[in-house]
């Protein structure tokens, strides 16, 4: 009895059982793993730590440029970002299925693909912001991700080209958010190419009133729309180029949204901090300026970071 107690006792960190090792590490960060020892490496690469890859508090080291993409990232940020992705890949054998990026995590179309060649099964990507990444660059990413189901994205100028990748490759795709102004061609790309959505995020934003009514018409499948803290704009019948901030929903638009399953607005300008904010400035939220976890929270729970 007493030398079994005594090799017990005597027994090395690296001889921990794997799935002693694994419920250590579910509680590291993936810059914490990447610093664990050789003799770790098979419980790092379990999948149950990669399932999902929060690089939510990673930012790039950037400055704002007049020109496209607008931004300039410092070159040691980016060869940061590469090794942690290439880090991360290796590591998590293709079994990452949600992703997250900050959104001043600027990726490069090289990086975005990389990322995409190795977790082919993602279903959920929060990626906020891509002034570095082009057209042929997101595309070749979604039609790699096949089991896509939800994605978070900017407002872009040309959403077409997008929504009818979503379409062609991912079936299972059905919830969407978008941080930044809502416009009619946005619903009208919508409807056109993806017309069975179940859940729509515009919170925090500008909303086109007829593009929401657009919505609320055109997406017959839609159960769940979030216009938190946003605020809807018409067009002044006096002044045609002129908006005109509407702060209260009307009775048509709360009569087309009965039929949903749920409704989520707040639109209390005068008490509530998130509404000022959107107000403020103007529909498109200076995240930066606010607290650091601002960006994350929505009332939508499996939108919420």
């Amino acid at each position: 009895m007493e030398e079994e107690y005594e090799s017990r006792r005597m027994r090395r960190w690296e001889e921990l059982d794997t799935d002693i090792l694994v419920k250590i590490f579910h509680k590291f960060s993936v810059f914490e793993l990447a610093r664990v020892c050789s003799v770790w490496r098979t419980a790092c690469c379990h999948p149950i730590l990669w399932k999902t890859l929060d690089l939510s508090h990673m930012r790039s080291s950037f400055i704002k440029i007049p020109l496209e993409p607008y931004v300039y990232v410092e070159r040691r940020s980016d060869e940061s970002l590469t090794r942690i992705l290439k880090l991360s890949m290796n590591l998590s054998g293709g079994n990452t299925r949600t992703l997250a990026f900050h959104f001043n995590l600027f990726l490069s179309d090289d990086q975005l693909t990389y990322t995409a060649e190795r977790c082919p099964g993602l279903r959920r990507l929060v990626l906020p912001a891509w002034n570095r990444i082009k057209m042929t660059g997101i595309c070749k990413a979604i039609r790699i991700w096949k089991d896509l189901e939800s994605l978070t994205m900017p407002s872009i100028a040309n959403p077409p080209y997008l929504f009818t990748e979503i379409a062609n490759n991912c079936s299972n795709f059905k919830e969407l958010k978008i941080m930044g102004p809502f416009e009619i061609f946005f619903a009208d790309t919508l409807i056109s190419c993806l017309p069975h959505l179940k859940t729509l995020i515009l919170r925090c934003s500008s909303i086109n009133r007829e593009a929401l009514i657009k919505i609320l018409d055109g997406l017959k499948d839609l159960e769940v729309l979030n216009i938190s803290h946003s605020y809807l704009v018409e067009l002044s019948g006096w002044q045609p180029q002129k908006k005109v901030i509407v702060r209260e929903l009307d009775e048509v638009i709360l009569e087309k949204a009965s039929r949903l399953k749920r409704f989520l607005t707040c639109m209390e300008h005068e008490t509530c901090i998130m509404c000022q904010r959107t107000e403020n400035d103007e529909g498109i939220v200076r995240w930066y300026k606010y607290e650091e976890d601002d960006w994350k929270v929505d009332e939508v729970s499996s939108l919420h970071l």
